[in-house]
């Protein structure tokens, strides 16, 4: 059985999947977010909630899944 975890990454990976299929196609834009910013997001994410610094109701399994391909391929903009 899959975790909640994992089905949250799978969602988040499809949905940027799709988001970067309907831009290329219809604006010829690529979204990219910068490696940095994206690990930032990762970490608030994962973080307890008495903890964020500001609110960020994301879960960690999506935040991960929408930018794992920020933070592991380096690309040039």
């Amino acid at each position: 059985m899959l975790t909640s975890f994992v089905l949250l990454m799978v969602v988040g990976g499809v949905l940027r999947a799709g988001l970067n299929l309907v831009l290329l196609r219809r604006y010829a834009y690529s979204l990219l977010v910068p490696q940095l910013l994206a690990g930032a997001l990762v970490v608030l994410a994962g973080l307890p909630d008495m903890l964020q610094p500001v609110p960020f109701p994301v879960p960690l399994g999506f935040a991960v899944g929408f930018l794992l391909p920020d933070l592991v391929l380096a690309r040039r903009s």
